[in-house]
């Protein structure tokens, strides 16, 4: 697992909903970054998609790119093949690029546990947070934003205030 501090791993050559194939390099210009490692089929995912299309309307004015990777193994489970990612996004609106780790690599190099699993890193790209979206499965019922909180710490260049959470969500199938 990633410490504290720690370079995010590169990646290259993901494929994306978009068509396009994406490097760890290409949010370069962006003042944070926020990987989240997740997937098509599960219910905190899906609960969830909103609060992340959010956080990029919110955040994106600002520099911070948000990117989703779905690490699943689409051999095991169906609904994560890059198709069904791509009918996902188009029916939700997603407005940060899903990528597509098939054979799991980045998900491992990064130490993603769960769907979702969240990483941010600040421009330097040194890891700052790592844990969940918020304190509830249930966005209707959350009382915590640890995402929006840590973001708000990167960008005033302060510590992050709750480095790291647990997440919580469907395990990443391998």
């Amino acid at each position: 697992m990633l410490a504290f501090g720690d370079k995010a791993p590169a990646f290259k050559d993901l494929p994306g909903v978009d068509g396009r194939r994406y490097a760890l390099g290409a949010f370069d210009d962006k003042p944070a970054l926020v990987l989240v490692f997740t997937c098509t089929g599960c219910p905190t995912v899906k609960a969830n998609e909103g609060r992340l299309i959010g956080s990029q309307e919110s955040y994106g004015g600002r520099g911070v790119q948000l990117v989703a990777i779905n690490s699943n193994n689409p051999f095991l489970s169906p609904p994560d093949t890059l198709p069904e990612m791509t009918k996902r996004a188009e029916e939700r609106g997603f407005n940060f690029p899903y990528l597509k780790d098939a054979d799991g690599a980045v998900a491992l190099a990064y130490g993603a546990l769960t769907t979702p699993h969240v990483f941010v890193f600040d421009s330097q790209r040194r890891l700052r947070y790592r844990g969940r979206i918020d304190d509830s499965r249930d966005p209707a019922r959350a009382t915590y934003s640890d995402l929006e909180n840590a973001l708000a710490d990167v960008l005033a260049d302060r510590p992050v205030a709750v480095p790291e959470t647990s997440p919580f969500g469907c395990a990443i199938i391998r």
